[in-house]
């Protein structure tokens, strides 16, 4: 089975298990840039990355160098923003339509999970979800490494 592994980033948390999973894996992966990004220090990131989440924006994306339907299994990863995913998955979601695929969710948050899986199985309707899993920040500890190469051997992913 060919997988991919499809993420956005601010800080370098949901990189890291992007990573991680795709090292695993040996998944290809692809990273949503925004053309224009919030800044990745200080208070304001909060402030405009969580506005951007309540007003449902679509920042424009840098072109995707791989194209998602090529592929069978696919994760998708963000930070938690305001309870949900960052606008550039939103952007993503606007942008490629995912159908018949296998789709395991991850995210990154400091405190709270929010809607993020609800919001993404709203958008990945037509697609087999088959598994979540969320990371409590700091991200980049060896607790963390074991939790999701195991996570990854629940789904029964490789091929």
């Amino acid at each position: 089975m060919k997988s991919l592994v499809i993420y956005y980033s601010l800080e370098g948390n949901t990189r890291f298990v992007a990573e991680t999973i795709a090292n695993e894996m040996g998944a290809d992966l692809l990273v949503l840039k925004p053309k224009e990004d919030i800044p990745s220090k200080g208070f304001m990131r909060y402030l405009k990355g969580g506005k951007q989440v309540v007003l449902k924006k679509k920042p424009e994306l840098l072109p995707l160098d791989k194209d998602p339907a090529a592929y069978d299994v696919i994760y998708i990863g963000s930070p938690v923003w305001a309870g949900s995913f960052a606008a550039s998955v939103n952007a993503f979601f606007s942008a490629i339509s995912l159908k018949n695929k296998r789709i395991a969710l991850f995210c990154c948050h400091r405190g709270g999970l929010g809607s993020i899986f609800k919001n993404f199985s709203k958008n990945l309707e037509g697609n087999e979800i088959i598994g979540e899993l969320e990371c409590k920040e700091p991200v980049k500890t060896e607790e963390n490494i074991k939790r999701i190469k195991a996570w990854i051997d629940t789904l029964n992913t490789r091929g």
